[in-house]
């Protein structure tokens, strides 16, 4: 193939496509119908399984570096703290929720980009596309001038976001509703004693909510019984909201971007359509509550880019790409379950169920098992592909980590000596085979292309004399006893390409 992947679209679900695919050399051209990125605060929040995955990437660096930590949620309701989540309690290294304006993190992906030798084509949009079994034809017109080019390419990506040209051009439902409930949005800085983390207000009218931006600047939303006048709440009306709903004594002032918006709850049924794939916002949208569709949509793209990097060079079967579509689907189906399930909770009106409410949070708030499950979701730590045509279930497989389940990063030595980390040797773009207490496995030249073998002492969650296949997006693919690795070579030949 000699087609450049054609990627729609540039917020961060098409940027980190495009840098997961350039990463590993697989030519590709990003357009985008905008003159320049979002100066827009936007989605906030890298959560902590995206940040292992940008680490898996080789770029988590420059967003550490211009992200808040914060370290911790928390919800408020009648001037008492119901629940409160520590995020130092998530078992992984990135135990925070990394706060980053969408500008930046345009920003930083392009910067990526660049670093590959990638530019992002500006005021280029996609005028037409027509769909054959082996390919797309397509045609760009260039705003500037007006002048329209045609291109042939073999995979088109769809990260165009909510109203997506190509979602429409296919056809196909994006099933769901829009709720009835009207929000405001506030970017401000505040005045006043206020923790970096996330506050939510539950409060008889409605609910407040804080994000933290930057040192003094937080992100608010509410819910209103009318849409404020011209679109956008003013800086009045949103000190009123604190005043009614929020801590005492913060003070909002030089306002950044104010906003008004409805919730939609819409996904897809099929992430893929023959030789289109549909990412991010163009597949799925859901309520903000736990801030996850960026994180989800830089999650499609991971996923894809890696099996499509693999196809791209013969190293696998096509029909490895088919495992994407109910991957992610699964995935989307998840966070908007979860997504709705949180907004409808905050926003009852009804007086006893509010009460009912506030009662059992208080309570079951203080189990520290229910603490740990919600730190594991809101840190994406327990998304899995248990259900994935990837997900093998071997005879005498650990129990720890689960089939599907997340991998975490541990210390592992090459067969040749050299030491690192997992998430170092996945970085190749290669299924790692971990041999945990045991030598490392010895893999046919056949494999070298899809494959690399490492050992590891035993730690955390994995079992001495097992051996663990890891998938390039560190999930776990299967898991054998380290003297009976038969599935192992069953699983790898059977997506190695011929």
């Amino acid at each position: 193939m000699t087609e450049p992947v054609l990627i729609v679209g540039a917020g961060p679900v098409g940027l980190t496509m495009a840098a997961a695919l350039a990463r590993h050399d697989v030519p590709v051209r990003i357009i985008e119908r905008a003159a320049a990125r979002t100066d827009k605060s936007k989605a906030l929040v890298l959560w902590s399984r995206t940040l292992e995955l940008l680490d898996i990437q080789d770029c988590v660096a420059p967003f550490l570096a211009a992200g808040l930590k914060g370290t911790g949620a928390r919800i408020i309701a009648g001037g008492r703290e119901l629940v409160h989540l520590g995020l130092d309690r998530a078992a992984t290294q990135y135990n925070y929720a990394l706060f980053v304006p969408q500008s930046e993190t345009e920003r930083l992906l392009e910067e990526e980009l660049a670093r590959r030798g990638v530019t992002v084509e500006r005021q280029v949009e996609l005028a037409t596309f027509t769909v054959a079994p082996d390919g797309v034809g397509a045609t760009l017109r260039h705003l500037a001038d007006g002048a329209e080019e045609a291109v042939r390419t073999r995979w088109l990506c769809a990260c165009d976001g909510a109203h997506s040209t190509i979602r429409h051009g296919l056809g196909v439902d994006f099933t769901g509703s829009t709720e009835p409930s009207i929000w405001v949005l506030a970017d401000v800085m505040i005045s006043g004693a206020l923790p970096v983390e996330v506050t939510v207000c539950w409060q008889e009218d409605g609910i407040l909510a804080f994000f933290p931006i930057a040192p003094g600047r937080f992100r608010i939303i509410a819910d209103v019984a009318v849409a404020p006048d011209g679109g956008a709440p003013s800086l009045a009306e949103v000190q009123a909201l604190l005043d009614r709903r929020g801590p005492p004594g913060l003070t909002a002032h030089d306002p950044v971007w104010l906003s008004e918006f409805r919730i939609n709850e819409r996904k897809l049924k099929d992430y893929r359509v023959g030789p289109v794939f549909l990412a991010g916002d163009a597949a799925h949208v859901h309520s903000p509550a736990g801030g996850q569709g960026m994180n989800t949509g830089m999650q499609d793209a991971i996923n894809l880019a890696w099996k499509l990097a693999l196809v791209w060079h013969g190293a696998a079967r096509p029909s490895l790409l088919d495992s994407y579509s109910p991957e992610r689907s699964a995935i989307g189906e998840q966070v908007l379950r979860n997504a709705g399930r949180m907004t409808r909770v905050a926003i009852l009106r009804n007086p006893i169920l509010q009460r009912l409410r506030n009662a059992a949070a208080g309570v079951l708030g203080h189990l520290p098992a229910l603490r740990q499950r919600l730190v594991d979701q809101f840190c994406e730590l327990d998304l899995h592909y248990a259900e994935s045509p990837l997900t093998v279930r071997a005879p005498h497989a650990a129990a720890h980590p689960a089939p599907g389940a997340r991998t975490p990063d541990c210390a592992v030595v090459a067969p040749d000596g050299a030491r690192g980390r997992l998430h170092e040797a996945l970085r190749e773009g290669r299924f790692v085979v971990l041999s945990v207490g045991a030598s490392a496995l010895s893999l046919p030249g056949s494999l070298a292309r899809i494959a690399r073998a490492a050992q590891a002492r035993p730690t955390g969650p994995y079992q001495v004399g097992v051996c663990y296949l890891i998938r390039p997006d560190a999930y776990l693919a299967l898991s054998t006893p380290a003297t009976a690795p038969q599935p192992v070579f069953d699983f790898l030949d059977a997506i190695a390409a011929a």
